[in-house]
């Protein structure tokens, strides 16, 4: 079993306890623990957008710091690829790390504020669970774990904003990406094209008084995919979930002809065609996904 230091980040805690879940089967199913990083804090949850705001980076350093410590400790053998499953807290820990690895003066200034803990050394490399899949397990070896093949179900996949931008942070290209792509067809399903896989969500309206902003792009996003003969969604930011998911309800408030679609995440998906029925979560999902799974024969069948 090979042990990858992990950052779970707020949500996974709370509203997405289903990815985290999904993910922590999936990943031992394939030989790999993730080991929870000690006394996390938030990343912060946005990046800063100023050069000069020092203070906005100290919240993700701290995270790269207890990689360092768990390393000097004994917990991990000399691995310091810290794994990310939401795509936000991958996007801000990547965005700091790259920041203060490329500015001694700032580093130096921040190792300075955390004067009760260890200096961060800049040794940490901050990856997505889809890159480790991509490029440390394979897609090939991945498919050869598969037990239960997710044939004829139709995924479209959905990147959002943060796993994709800037571009010297994303894990793809941004324009034309296809490691999802090449994830749903290792699972054995069929990756369906939407034109909109890299349209904002609508991000933080859904939380304040633009809730039907966020609708309307949920309306659009998902007809497109449905246009094209999606089944289901998949993404990995739990903002993206909630918003293409919860909003559903509001979706079909404002625009009557709306059809719900289920909009799960990458782990739960994996999770399934992994033999995880069991820890896929899909009982917290707001559109429930379990029909027209169990409908394809994917849930309820030992193989």
């Amino acid at each position: 079993m090979q042990k990858f230091p992990y950052y779970p980040g707020c949500t996974l805690k709370q509203t997405a306890k289903n990815f985290e879940k999904s993910a922590i089967a999936s990943a031992r199913a394939i030989g790999i623990e993730l080991v929870e990083l000690p006394r996390w804090n938030c990343c912060g949850a946005v990046s800063s957008l100023t050069s000069d705001e020092i203070m906005r980076h100290v919240a993700p350093i701290r995270n790269l710091v207890r990689v360092q410590q768990m390393n000097d400790e004994g917990m991990l053998e000399n691995e310091y690829r810290l794994i990310t499953l939401c795509s936000m807290c991958f996007n801000v820990l990547k965005r700091s790390n790259m920041v203060v690895t490329g500015d001694a003066e700032m580093l130096h200034t921040i190792n300075q504020f955390m004067d009760t803990e260890p200096d961060y050394e800049g040794t940490v490399e901050v990856m997505h669970f889809l890159e480790i899949l991509r490029d440390v397990v394979g897609f090939d070896k991945l498919r050869a774990r598969v037990k239960k093949p997710l044939k004829d179900l139709k995924i479209s996949p959905y990147y959002g904003c943060t796993l994709l931008r800037p571009k010297e942070v994303g894990i793809d290209d941004a324009e034309a990406p296809t490691i999802m792509e090449n994830f749903i067809e290792a699972l054995g399903g069929e990756a369906v094209d939407n034109p909109y896989r890299s349209l904002c969500c609508g991000s933080y309206h859904t939380v304040g008084e633009n809730k039907k902003i966020v609708a309307e792009r949920t309306y659009k996003i998902i007809n497109a995919a449905r246009r094209n003969g999606a089944d289901v969604i998949i993404t990995s930011c739990p903002l993206c979930a909630f918003n293409l998911d919860n909003r559903q309800k509001l979706t079909k408030e404002m625009h009557p002809d709306f059809e719900y679609m289920p909009v799960l995440y990458f782990t739960q998906l994996m999770a399934i065609a992994l033999g995880k029925e069991e820890d896929a979560g899909l009982e917290d999902n707001f559109v429930d996904p379990r029909p027209i799974l169990r409908e394809r024969g994917f849930l309820g069948v030992k193989q």
